[in-house]
């Protein structure tokens, strides 16, 4: 009989897709991947990718970023309930609006947003960049949304530049605690931190490192140290096994995020098996979305 994961790669074969998958999904939805990475990596790779069919094993706004970017090609969401709390923090109208009140600011938005929020924004953004991006800005300032946390951390590493926050954030990135960094620090001494910048500042300060997950996968490939206090969403703890043998992570154990494991090799395989679930979207939100995507990743 026919597992799940055999009928995946047949079906995969059939459909001529290619899987593509979020470093916080399920070990098992990471291991069926043809590609495991953060914002950045999975929206170079939607470019790149000359399948007919892509799976995006994430939240909604990954997926309505792979149709951005690749408007002519079906691509699936496992579960379309997989929505991402932060991206609810922010609408189109909002982001008008803040630019009436904000003349002459560009609006810097972190790639977690939806694709109505990208149509709005001048250049989009992942935690790999932001910094970057808010520092070449040609005005004065930004408006940096959604993120307050990610926004606080570009502005603080860009003090020429004037930066206006927005008040969303990552509840699971929120939800890490100083007393519970200070717990592991305590229960492993020797360990250094690593923490993602949608962490608070208070948090972000108790870090040896800051960055995104794949700063965070280079980093401890290449540090001799072997053991890692890790302060972002507990998927993670897979891909750095599995990349850094022998090293030993240790995480929030409560920094789970329920929208990235909705995503099974069940669903996976239904939605290759009836193509089903196919992110659809506008025409023109497409179009004018498609510039501040392509803008951050030139800027990768």
């Amino acid at each position: 009989m026919e597992s799940v994961g055999e009928r995946i790669v047949r079906l995969k074969k059939e459909r001529k897709a290619v899987i593509l998958a979020h470093n916080y999904c399920l070990p098992e939805v990471q291991d069926i991947a043809d590609f495991v990475g953060d914002s950045l990596g999975l929206s170079r790779k939607a470019t790149e990718t000359d399948a007919e069919v892509i799976v995006f094993c994430g939240v909604t706004f990954m997926a309505e970023t792979a149709k951005i970017l690749n408007p002519g090609k079906a691509v699936l969401l496992p579960d379309p309930a997989a929505v991402c709390a932060m991206a609810q923090m922010c609408t189109p109208e909002q982001i008008v609006a803040a630019k009436a009140a904000h003349p002459g600011m560009e609006v810097v938005g972190y790639v977690n947003s939806t694709a109505a929020c990208k149509a709005e924004m001048d250049v989009c953004c992942t935690s790999s960049n932001a910094v970057d991006i808010v520092s070449s800005l040609g005005s004065e300032g930004a408006i940096f949304v959604p993120d307050r946390n990610l926004g606080t951390y570009a502005a603080r590493s860009c003090p020429d530049k004037d930066v206006v926050v927005w008040s969303g954030f990552c509840p699971i990135h929120q939800s890490i605690s100083v007393q519970q960094v200070a717990e592991l620090k305590s229960a492993h001494p020797d360990a250094e931190v690593l923490a993602h910048p949608e962490c608070r500042t208070e948090v972000l300060n108790m870090a040896d490192v800051i960055g995104s997950t794949e700063k965070m996968l280079n980093h401890c490939r290449q540090s001799d140290r072997d053991e890692f206090i890790v302060l972002t969403e507990v998927g993670m703890r897979h891909r750095l096994e599995v990349n850094c043998p022998g090293k030993r992570f240790y995480f929030p154990e409560s920094a789970v995020c329920g929208a990235m494991k909705m995503a099974t090799l069940e669903t996976v395989a239904e939605v290759l098996e009836n193509m089903t679930n196919g992110v659809e979207l506008p025409s023109e939100m497409v179009e004018r979305a498609r510039r501040p995507v392509e803008r951050m990743i030139g800027r990768s």
